[in-house]
């Protein structure tokens, strides 16, 4: 029987305890106990919710604040369905009743009042002018790299920082906007001299699986989760013996089950698809953590390979500085 994957937290508020302040940094909380928001939660299932209870999430995920305040009949009949479902949709994204889904909805409306004043909303319309893209644009893009962060399982990020600092072997899979992202990490990998290689053809992603064995890593990169060619990769590379690593959106979605290892964003969908916007950025960031980590393990060695090959691209440079004047010619820093 294979092994269930080790999956990003999505803590919820609990009534009985306090939300931790965020800006708060003394001995009692050293700056990890920020709460995620039940909201990512929210979107992260939206998917493998039943009809009704999508409905139910729709209400919440429009106007958070208002629910926050509202009674389950009030709620109910906005989403055109029943206070049993209410219910069964707060069993389902893991806050055990309403109650304790408004005091949740509650908490996570004043954190965000606190982090900032600002309210732009994520849909982009025909009439928004450049300026409303920018700010709308920028926004989404912060949120997602905040919300990824907060909900981050820093367990399973270390347990896969740990797995690719000892592989003998790493293939990154995407395909789509995703590819990009893969590129990157391998990129970054390479750069400090761990053998790795990222795919974007599914046939070649196919065969490279193929050959990989215990010890090597392979990791999928898929906003939705459910891209087929990547799903299929990566469950070739598990049957190999490979440590397999998903990162994803969605943490019920199909590549989990053929994942060690799951780790999740939490990018919001807009108006132009976050699958190629926000969610690449939340991606990024995801990727960043790996590679400083997987560095910090080898801290001596990667600081070599990165001034090894910054100086191999050097000559390569204008000699100019980034003020636009000139370099010395001597030492063409």
């Amino acid at each position: 029987m294979s092994q269930m994957p080790t999956v990003s937290k999505f803590p919820t508020a609990n009534p009985t305890e306090p939300v931790t302040d965020p800006t708060h940094t003394g001995a009692d909380n050293p700056g990890r106990e920020v709460e995620a928001s039940p909201l990512v939660r929210i979107r992260s299932l939206l998917p493998g919710l039943a009809r009704a209870e999508q409905r139910v999430a729709k209400v919440v995920l429009d106007d958070p604040s208002s629910v926050a305040r509202r009674s389950i009949t009030e709620v109910a009949l906005a989403a055109n369905t029943s206070e049993t479902t209410v219910t069964r949709f707060c069993k389902a994204v893991g806050v055990g009743g309403y109650p304790q889904l408004r005091i949740a909805l509650a908490a996570d409306t004043a954190r965000s009042e606190a982090r900032s004043t600002r309210n732009i909303g994520g849909e982009i319309s025909a009439t928004d002018d450049l300026a409303a893209v920018v700010g709308k644009v920028s926004f989404a893009d912060a949120r997602a790299v905040e919300e990824t962060a907060d909900q981050v399982d820093i367990a399973t990020l270390e347990r896969v920082i740990n797995l690719l600092a000892e592989a003998g072997r790493i293939d990154v899979y995407g395909v789509g906007a995703s590819a990009f992202v893969a590129a990157d990490l391998q990129q970054k990998l390479h750069r400090i001299g761990r053998v790795s290689f990222a795919w974007s053809d599914t046939h070649i992603m196919l065969t490279s699986a193929a050959v990989l064995k215990a010890g090597d890593v392979a990791i999928a990169v898929s906003h939705s989760g459910a891209t087929t060619d990547t799903v299929e990769a990566l469950r070739v590379a598990r049957e190999r013996g490979a440590a397999t690593v998903a990162l994803t959106n969605f943490p019920r979605s199909p590549i989990t089950e053929v994942a060690d290892h799951v780790l999740t964003t939490a990018a919001r969908e807009t108006t132009f698809r976050s699958g190629a916007t926000a969610s690449r950025i939340a991606q990024l960031t995801v990727i960043d953590c790996l590679f400083i980590g997987v560095a910090q393990r080898h801290m001596t060695d990667a600081s070599q390979a990165l001034e090894a090959t910054r100086e191999a691209v050097g000559s390569h440079r204008l000699g100019v500085r980034p003020d636009g004047r000139r370099r010395p010619r001597e030492t063409g820093k």
